[in-house]
């Protein structure tokens, strides 16, 4: 039955129009789906709850903020009813195997090669909200777009809405094209007919994914437990990375892939029919001491409008220096690190000088 209060002038065939359009104008917006969800939490805040009171989340306190308005959805936009859920597909290349291969090469989660998915999306959906504002002039709505950036549940909305499911990895995955894709959202008083098409877990018996992670953070499947996750030490952590966590990150320096790479439903994945998510300056393929030469000036003009940025320039010579300790025995990057001590701050001087020893006793096995 359709919540027709303060819409009584909108029948049922209505609304299904205006879904239709909403699909259709989401297309054109270049979304690859689009659905639409009466949101139900309870089993999603249930799990956040118990994520939560076994720490997983590290020092991402935000995940712990905003009472019950990540689950609430009326609470944190007034009136909502609905949520339209999209997906837009990211992956621009196929070389993410043999970059992890080559000691020598950074490698940068796929997401992030291009230009930030924030400010793409956002922009797509604030457009696709304003065109249901005008298909509904005379009605006093209640919507707000959300890409990432704020306390919405937005895997498990997409789960309900048919978008996929959610993995052993704790991705979504979808069954015709795997789990490159980013999510974005718009919350709505209009009582749009539902798809609610959930698609059954076929995850199945596998395991690739909790074997492959470097640093086991996966404490069960469906679990993640952030603090030991490459990604969040190398993007959230703003602080030393453990070094017993180092040795196992290889040569990520912005990002993990694995738990995705190895996915068997991401075979075949399609390619992103988005130019701005293509590799900008040679990201996808670049050396790790190539990258760790840039000064601040080059990381900032090269990084602008990614979402590299985020993490800052010291963050970025932390990571590439761990990267630089588990590449190859090399007296040029053991020269370049010396060379680097003196002028970054001390938070990057730990992992420099770790790398120093790194290399130092790679050097000496090469001369014994």
């Amino acid at each position: 039955m359709l919540e027709t209060t303060k819409y009584d002038n909108l029948d049922a065939l209505s609304l299904h129009e205006l879904a239709s359009n909403i699909k259709d104008w989401g297309e054109g917006l270049g979304f690859q789906e689009v659905a639409i969800v009466k949101p139900d939490l309870d089993q999603a805040s249930q799990r956040l709850r118990l994520w939560l009171d076994n720490s997983y989340q590290g020092s991402m306190n935000w995940m712990s903020e905003h009472g019950d308005k990540r689950y609430n959805v009326d609470k944190l936009v007034a009136r909502t009813l609905r949520v339209i859920t999209v997906r837009m597909d990211y992956l621009a290349d196929e070389n993410m195997v043999a970059v992890l291969k080559d000691k020598n090469k950074a490698y940068i989660s796929r997401y992030a090669l291009g230009r930030d998915y924030h400010k793409l999306i956002r922009k797509r959906l604030a457009e696709l909200t304003r065109k249901i504002e005008q298909h509904l002039p005379h009605l006093n709505l209640s919507q707000r777009p959300f890409v990432d950036s704020a306390p919405v549940m937005e895997k498990p909305l997409a789960e309900q809405a048919g978008l996929g499911w959610i993995g052993k990895n704790s991705l979504l995955i979808n069954s015709k094209v795997g789990s490159w894709f980013f999510l974005g959202e718009i919350y709505t008083s209009v009582p749009l007919p539902v798809d609610n098409l959930e698609q059954p877990n076929r995850c199945g018996n596998c395991r690739a994914c909790i074997k492959v992670c470097p640093t086991d953070a996966f404490p069960e499947p469906y679990v993640l437990d952030a603090r030991k996750c490459i990604s969040y030490q190398t993007i959230e952590n703003k602080d030393s990375i453990p070094e017993s966590f180092r040795p196992l990150m290889g040569n990520r320096v912005f990002g993990c892939d694995d738990c995705q790479i190895i996915c068997p439903w991401n075979r075949g994945a399609p390619k992103t029919k988005e130019m701005d998510f293509s590799p900008r300056h040679n990201l996808d393929n670049s050396d790790l001491l190539t990258l760790f030469k840039w000064p601040e000036s080059e990381f900032l003009s090269k990084t602008e409008g990614s979402p590299i940025r985020r993490i800052g320039y010291q963050r970025w010579l932390r990571n590439l220096a761990v990267g630089l300790g588990n590449a190859e025995g090399s007296e040029k990057i053991l020269q370049q690190l010396e060379q680097t001590m003196p002028d970054v701050s001390d938070m990057v001087k730990e992992h420099v000088n770790w790398a120093i020893q790194q290399q130092r006793q790679k050097l000496a096995t090469i001369a014994e």
